[in-house]
């Protein structure tokens, strides 16, 4: 199958019929498309039957207005072209749909606030390297299978009504909007009637990301023990077995109301700390029950899992640990986008960017750290990348469900073991560092790369 980068000119409707479009020669001439015959274009979901006639000494392809409008193209585009002979479809993409948990639209520069920045990005991305992509919420999604109300960028960001897309890559950071009826009903129904692909389709709750790994025996070696507190035996018997352990919102996320619990500091009773913004608060207790009890509040509106304490590295006793963003790539396979070292801040014991805590590289972390003089700092980069790839490929062989993309939280004790904190399956794209001379940063472009795998362009 021959394919090929196109740059697509909308001309005025008195130019071209709508039925038409006009095709350079060397395309017509490569594919063998028929002249004047009827073929069917393709973009996304939308589908018309339309004729191609040849032009010299031009390498590109021109629709007409009116057919621009009906397939969602607010002007001019660089699109992937495929012409499919036994089906007489001439294929344009891939169309790429961003579904987003909201929009501002009278903020008119920056429509999706802390992600507008990536939204322009991919934009600049795909009229790069061919595809097209729009953005939509959950509030957008109607009635229509084949065609959504959308977000595009032409000059400014404007609303549009565009086919369903070949791609979608859900975005949304709230489970309560992924969860309504019509988004579960819009994605299965596209990608029944369209082939559509959805990525990244699902949360992930920490419990269930180590009940499916604890099963891969080479994976068994990265999990701290880690179950769903169900009562307070199961906080006993854990309390028993490690100086620490750690109460986590199943489906929490930014280090929210995450609970440290250890032996007081005495000897008697137990001290919990809990994460607030403005940092750690200690409370002591005279007993373990005593806690529990003080706590089992918390347990009545969302599950905890409980999980043994580690003994992180820290840097200047601030505890350190790594994110690693791991994405598909243009054949489909995981590849490690970057790993950053995070450094709780001052009072804090988690290192969310939120709570105040500060990135730099992996190596510059290791090396300040208070890791075991006799383990390799050098080597340790290394290993990181190769557990986060790892626990990718678990994460996609134990979770039926498709992902693209993945925010892989990893830990390192002192005497140098790697142990995996949590898995996340919408990674931020608000915390990343600013732009610098219009580049566009390898986790966007690994994300157009999957989606045309996706889509075959």
């Amino acid at each position: 199958m021959l394919k090929s980068k196109v740059a697509i000119q909308v001309v005025s409707s008195g130019m071209l019929p709508d039925d038409t479009l006009m095709l350079g020669d060397y395309y017509v001439k490569k594919w063998k498309i028929p002249q004047g015959q009827p073929i069917t274009l393709k973009f996304g979901g939308f589908r018309q039957h339309v004729k191609a006639i040849s032009a010299a000494r031009f390498d590109g392809l021109r629709v007409g207005q009116t057919l621009a409008r009906k397939m969602g193209l607010s002007g001019n585009a660089t699109l992937r072209m495929q012409y499919k002979a036994d089906t007489s479809t001439l294929m344009l993409g891939p169309l790429i749909g961003v579904l987003v948990s909201r929009d501002y639209p009278q903020q008119s520069e920056k429509p999706f606030g802390s992600i507008t920045m990536f939204c322009k990005e991919l934009v600049d991305a795909c009229r790069t390297h061919g595809a097209y992509v729009y953005f939509f919420t959950p509030n957008m999604i109607g009635s229509n299978a084949n065609a959504v109300e959308a977000w595009v960028y032409a000059d400014g960001w404007k609303r549009a009504t565009v086919p369903v897309p070949d791609v979608v890559n859900n975005r949304l950071t709230s489970r309560k909007l992924e969860n309504k009826p019509s988004v579960q009903q819009f994605l299965k129904a596209v990608k029944a009637a369209n082939r559509t692909s959805v990525f990244n389709e699902k949360f992930l709750d920490k419990t269930e990301v180590f009940d499916a790994l604890k099963n891969d025996e080479s994976l068994i070696r990265y999990l701290p023990e880690s179950h769903l507190l169900r009562n307070y035996t199961m906080l006993k018997s854990m309390c028993s077995r490690y100086s620490s352990v750690f109460l986590k919102p199943v489906r929490g996320s930014l280090g929210k109301g995450i609970i440290r619990i250890s032996r007081s500091e005495g000897g008697e009773g137990y001290q919990a700390m809990f994460t607030t913004a403005a940092g750690a608060q200690k409370q002591n207790y005279g007993s373990l029950l005593k806690l529990f009890s003080a706590i089992s509040s918390k347990m009545k509106s969302s599950r905890y899992q409980v999980q043994q304490g580690l003994n992180l590295i820290e840097i200047q006793k601030r505890p350190v640990d790594f994110r690693a963003l791991v994405q598909k790539n243009a054949a489909g396979k995981w590849t490690i986008t970057s790993i950053v070292a995070r450094t709780a801040g001052n009072h804090h014991f988690v290192s969310n960017l939120a709570r105040g805590g500060t990135l730099s590289t992996v190596t510059e972390a290791v090396v300040k750290s208070n890791l075991s003089a006799g383990v390799s700092r050098t080597g340790t980069p290394a290993r990181l990348r190769s557990a986060a790839l790892a626990i990718a490929k678990g994460i996609e062989q134990h979770i039926p469900a498709h992902f693209g993309e993945l925010g892989i939280d990893l830990a390192l004790d002192t005497s140098g073991r790697i142990w995996l904190l949590e898995v996340n399956s919408k990674p931020s794209k608000n915390d990343n560092t600013p732009l610098t001379d219009n580049k566009i940063r390898p986790s966007v472009k690994l994300m157009l790369q999957y989606s045309r795998y996706l889509s075959g362009f």
